[in-house]
This record gives C-alpha cells, sequence and structure tokens, in this order.
C-alpha cells in the first residue's frame, strides 16, 4: 500500500475518520512538531510542509504583484456587505493563483481585523471596518464568505480573523490590560467576531498581545467559554508573532517559558508563531511542558486535530487537492480584478445592486414608506 492508498487519503470518508486515520499514524514528535507556525514535511507519509499565516487584508501581501484593493476602512465605508464578499472572493482566487506558482504562499489567510475602531489615536484603524460590530460582523462575514468560497466541503483558503479581543493600541501593545465591563464585552467587542464564527465562514482567530481585565488574551478562558461554543466547527487558534514568549520576557505571567506555553496550549492555543521559522524553541517547550506532566498527550492532539481538520477542508490530502488547486496561475493582478478594485476604491455598486436597489425603492414608494406629509 502506497501513502497515497492510506484511508486519510479517501475523500469519500468522513472528516473526522480521515482525521483520526492521520493522527494515529504520526508519532508523538510529530505530532508536537505540527504545533509551531512552520510545520515539517512527514515525508514517510507524504505530507508537505504547512505554514499558518498569510496576510490577506486587501489583497495578498508580500508575495508578488497582486490586486490592491482599498483598505479595509474603505471598504466599510461602502456599507456594501456583497461588494466585500466579491473582493473576498477575488483575494482569495489571487492567494490560490499564487500558491501555483509557489508553494510558500499559504493558505491560512489571516484576514480579515474585525477590531472596532474606537478610538482615532489607534494608528492602525485603516484594518478595521467601522466602530459599529452590527456592521463589522456582516463586512466580515461577507469577505470571509469571499474568502472560503461556496464548495460546502473544500475551503478556497482559511480565514483567520484578528485580533481577539479589545485590542487598540499599539504603544506597550503586550503589556497594557484593556478594561472591559461585562455588558461592553457582549454587546461590543465579542460581537463583532461572533457573526463570522456563526455563519461557519472563518477557520478561527488570532489572539491579540494585550490583556484583558489584567490576563492575557492568548491564555484567556474567553476562547473555551464563549469562541468555541459558537460553532461545531473545529477552530484554529494561531497566536500572533512572539506572543508566547511576551507571557514570560515582557508581560511576566509566567515564571518559565514551559508553564506559558503549557497554559496557552490549555487555553486554546493551536498554532504557536514564534521564533519566526526556528521551531526549536516551541517543541522544545512542549516536550519540557510534557516531562513536567504540565500537558498531555490529550492536550497536544485535541491541537493538532484541529490543524488538520483545517488542512483537510483545503483540499491538501485529496488526490486532486480540492477543487479549488485547479486555479489558474494567470488569476491574479487581472484586469477584472483590477476593475473590480476601482468599483471599490469609487464606492460603486454593480449594475445588478442598481437594479435591486431600485426595485426596492419603487417597493417602499408603493407602500407609502417613502411618501412624505403633504405641507
Amino acid at each position: 500500500m502506497t501513502t497515497h492508498d492510506l484511508p486519510f487519503r479517501d475523500p469519500r470518508l468522513p472528516l473526522a475518520a480521515r482525521v483520526e486515520d492521520l493522527i494515529q499514524r504520526l508519532t508523538p514528535d510529530e505530532r508536537i512538531a505540527m504545533l509551531h507556525q512552520f510545520a515539517p514535511a512527514v515525508p514517510r507519509l507524504g505530507l508537505d510542509a504547512f505554514r499558518t499565516g498569510q496576510e490577506a487584508l486587501h489583497g495578498v501581501a508580500w508575495s508578488g504583484p497582486a490586486t490592491v484593493f482599498p483598505q479595509a476602512v474603505g471598504l466599510g465605508a461602502s456599507w456594501d456587505a456583497e461588494l466585500v464578499r466579491a473582493v473576498g472572493e477575488a483575494v482569495g482566487t489571487e492567494v490560490r493563483a499564487m500558491r501555483t506558482r509557489d508553494s510558500r504562499v499559504g493558505l491560512n489567510v489571516w484576514a480579515p481585523t474585525v477590531n472596532l475602531l474606537r478610538d482615532p489615536r489607534w494608528g492602525r484603524n485603516e484594518e478595521g471596518y467601522s466602530e459599529d460590530p452590527r456592521l463589522t460582523s456582516d463586512l466580515a462575514t461577507a469577505y470571509t464568505s469571499g474568502l472560503r468560497g461556496d464548495h460546502p466541503d473544500r475551503w478556497r483558503t482559511a480565514p483567520v480573523l484578528k485580533h481577539w479581543l479589545a485590542h487598540n493600541n499599539e504603544t506597550a501593545r503586550d503589556t497594557t490590560s484593556s478594561s472591559v465591563r461585562p455588558r461592553v464585552l457582549h454587546e461590543y467587542d465579542l460581537a463583532a467576531f461572533r457573526g463570522p464564527v456563526e455563519g461557519g465562514t472563518v477557520a478561527g482567530v488570532m489572539p491579540a498581545y494585550n490583556l484583558v481585565n489584567g490576563r492575557p488574551n492568548h491564555v484567556s478562558p474567553l476562547l473555551d467559554e464563549h469562541l468555541r461554543r459558537w460553532t461545531d466547527q473545529d477552530l484554529v487558534v494561531c497566536s500572533d508573532a512572539g506572543a508566547p514568549s511576551n507571557l514570560v520576557d515582557s508581560e511576566h505571567y509566567f515564571d518559565s517559558h514551559e508553564e506559558a506555553t503549557a497554559a496557552a496550549l490549555r487555553a486554546g492555543v493551536d498554532s504557536f508563531t514564534d521564533h519566526d521559522q526556528d521551531s526549536s524553541k516551541i517543541t522544545g517547550r512542549l516536550h519540557g511542558a510534557l516531562r513536567r506532566g504540565l500537558i498531555d498527550q490529550k492536550d497536544v492532539d485535541t491541537a493538532v486535530r484541529r490543524l488538520l481538520s483545517l488542512r483537510f477542508r483545503l483540499g491538501e490530502f485529496d488526490p486532486d487537492q480540492g477543487p479549488y488547486a485547479a486555479t489558474d496561475l494567470s488569476s491574479y493582478d487581472t484586469p477584472a480584478h483590477r476593475a473590480l478594485a476601482l468599483r471599490a476604491a469609487e464606492g460603486r455598486r454593480g449594475a445588478a445592486q442598481e437594479r435591486r436597489a431600485a426595485a426596492a425603492g419603487r417597493e417602499r414608494y408603493a407602500h407609502g414608506r417613502d411618501r412624505r406629509p403633504a405641507r
């Protein structure tokens, strides 16, 4: 039997069965290695290397020529979910096309930013859609729907929302704590994340550098108490860059890196973005935490299952690598995508949207909703 004949390669089997077959074939060391951002290849099983993280906020960043769409705050000003969905679809298509050319382009995209623009002094307000949780949630759902694609089981890309939670400052962002009252937490900050998660259009979230009410976001109980209870889907939590080390080095929240890494894993962090491509620090801390009994194999396997589930949904282990693998190499920076970017920048509606808006206007008028009282 070749690696192509193993059960986890069979798309006819249920997703959970395929994930379980693959994880049981991995050694304990191979499982731990998958928890770093840059997961190595496993040649004996025919597994390629995998990385979490590809910036795609308003186009494919840092990966060569691509269509540049308006910043998120500009898209937010359109109040046009269908337009934002079309932009997400174009960006997801360009990610796939660029990956055809360069396998280093990641399919786990870290976008969009759903932090609410509560304060103009943040300095990164261009990354978010608005100060309103409903509008932000609706547009994030639209954008991730385009990134994800419309196939019921396979994903064009796997979007991750950022930055969880109450993140709106850059100065000392890894040591400041946001004081959030319960009503603000539930009606404001969590509300922006909840819509896309419940809508099934996102693969996970990225915790923010800051603390909330004195606790670092990377060890927050809110990941389990709220995020994972909004959906039955296996969400992946990807740490922000260097944040696992910050738990000790700058925040001094734990005495040792082994304790900090163990606490983050138990809180729900699945993929550790730390020390760039050098995975030895994180894997060493995880091995040490296992030896000390701070975590057990079940904790490791839970995170690995979530990461493998994401990779299966991207079609990586299908014989044809899924319906989006055939995206044409030339499907980036196309005339159609440039025209869409111009339309988004100008805030213009498409012809179909104009017809629907006109029809809606006529319907309101027919029911007397737009009539003004006689003077």
